[in-house]
């Protein structure tokens, strides 16, 4: 059973990112002073009372806006809303109350599903507790006074949000569906991708670049499996972040990258492979996750017999540290090789969790060493004496030698080169570990 949804919805600028940042642990939405910085829902899992659950954060509702953007986010919510098991309606104790929270207040009773009344930015219980009453007004319920940033009344909220979920669906939930970041500059077409995988408009696309500010959770099915795709944030160049909360979107793609199994770097096929590209490649790289490049928009590129063959060259060429990562061309517009793109996957998690016996590395070792001989250094040669595998995603290796200095990256590189020739493990990258032993032990 899946664990209950919260979602947390509101006008803009209500406080929503700054609770659910609170309830969350940690700075997962953006916050900013003015309306529309969260532009769509975002997940984080909660615990309160041994319960847990998964909460959204939502941008904020308008409901008579005819801004292109803010209609988006009001149909994010929507969906929010849908998905939902309780909502949490958020208003603001400073502002008071406003037409727009009738407005919003009467599509959440339409909806038929719990609504907890949320006024917040209550810093003083005892001054503002006139001001809070005035929200009875609305008709769905107690009004429950919290302040976010000061952490006040937070529990008395939780404990009424609780109080409202299935009792099946409160067991503990080991989530094991393989989670899939996508990652790449603005506008190479991540949330195109996604959404064509899933049929729906889940996360906004626009010819904005940096539409997509916060990464967001999908489940998508495919063949009977589930996978979590994660669309991140686009990486710009440092030089380009002017607003504040585009260091936030950096530093939650790395997050994402963190959370993920498997990294699927998008590229415009029109551009090409660029030294950005290589950066965000790279955070996946250092951090030992799989990597498929995904090069979209594919159908806008003429071609002929040698054009897949001199992209395939010239983005290898940008991102020749990582020779193992998985490619392949896409149109996220036509839907052109995206089923294949699952396969993709399911083949690089394989190779991320595949173990090679120690007799079977040493074999591939000793050969190797015949074939080419150690370096040596002032008359002393580099023995190896071992090798075996430690641990998966990503797989690793010890090395054991008579001298670690003598162990140069390249023999190091060559070695790693005849273990992916026997096994593979295309897709994933292989780290190794150098220790000494001396010859006695």
């Amino acid at each position: 059973m899946s664990k209950p949804i919260v979602a947390i919805v509101g006008r803009p600028n209500v406080g929503k990112s700054t609770l659910f940042n609170a309830l969350a642990g940690e700075r997962i939405a953006i916050v900013q002073d003015f309306p529309g910085v969260t532009r769509d829902r975002i997940y984080a899992d909660v615990t309160w009372l041994d319960k847990q659950f998964t909460m959204i954060d939502t941008g904020g509702i308008e409901p008579q806006s005819n801004d292109v953007l803010l209609s988006y986010m009001r149909q994010q919510a929507e969906i929010a809303i849908q998905t939902a098991d309780v909502i949490m309606f958020l208003v603001d104790v400073r502002q008071g109350l406003v037409d727009d929270d009738f407005k919003v207040a009467d599509m959440l009773r339409r909806s038929t599903k719990p609504v907890i009344l949320v006024v917040t930015k209550v810093d003083n219980f005892d001054k503002l507790m006139p001001d809070v009453y005035e929200f009875y007004n609305l008709g769905i319920g107690d009004p429950h006074p919290v302040s976010a940033s000061s952490k006040l009344g937070l529990g008395d909220m939780l404990d009424e949000v609780i109080s409202h979920f299935n009792p099946a669906d409160l067991r503990e939930v080991e989530d094991e569906r393989p989670r899939i970041a996508i990652v790449g500059k603005p506008n190479v077409g991540k949330s195109s991708i996604i959404n064509k995988l899933i049929g729906e408009n889940r996360v906004i696309v626009s010819d904005i670049a940096g539409t997509t500010r916060d990464a967001i959770d999908t489940p998508v099915k495919y063949h009977g499996k589930e996978f979590i795709f994660i669309d991140t944030a686009g990486l710009r160049r440092k030089s380009k972040i002017k607003e504040e909360l585009e260091r936030f979107s950096i530093v939650r793609t790395v997050s994402a990258v963190e959370r993920a199994d498997v990294v699927v770097l998008v590229i415009d096929a029109k551009e090409g492979g660029t030294e950005q590209d290589a950066k965000i490649a790279g955070i996946a790289h250092e951090r030992g996750k799989g990597i498929i490049i995904a090069v979209n928009k594919w159908d806008a590129i003429e071609k002929d017999d040698k054009t897949i063959y001199k992209h395939t060259n010239e983005i290898k060429g940008v991102l020749s540290y990582m020779p193992y990562a998985e490619m392949i061309f896409v149109s996220a517009l036509t839907g052109q090789r995206l089923n294949k793109l699952f396969d993709l996957i399911e083949q690089v998690i394989q190779n991320q969790n595949l173990r090679i016996a120690t007799g079977v590395l040493n074999e591939i070792m000793t050969e190797a060493v015949a074939l080419q001989q150690p370096p040596s250094d002032k008359g002393k040669r580099l023995k190896l004496y071992y090798i075996t595998q430690v641990s998966v995603k990503p797989p690793t290796f010890v090395i054991f030698v008579n001298d670690k200095e003598l162990m140069h990256f390249s023999y190091t590189r060559y070695i790693e080169n005849k273990i992916r020739e026997a096994f593979g493990f295309s897709g994933t990258s292989l780290k190794f570990f150098i220790r000494e032993r001396k010859e006695k032990e």
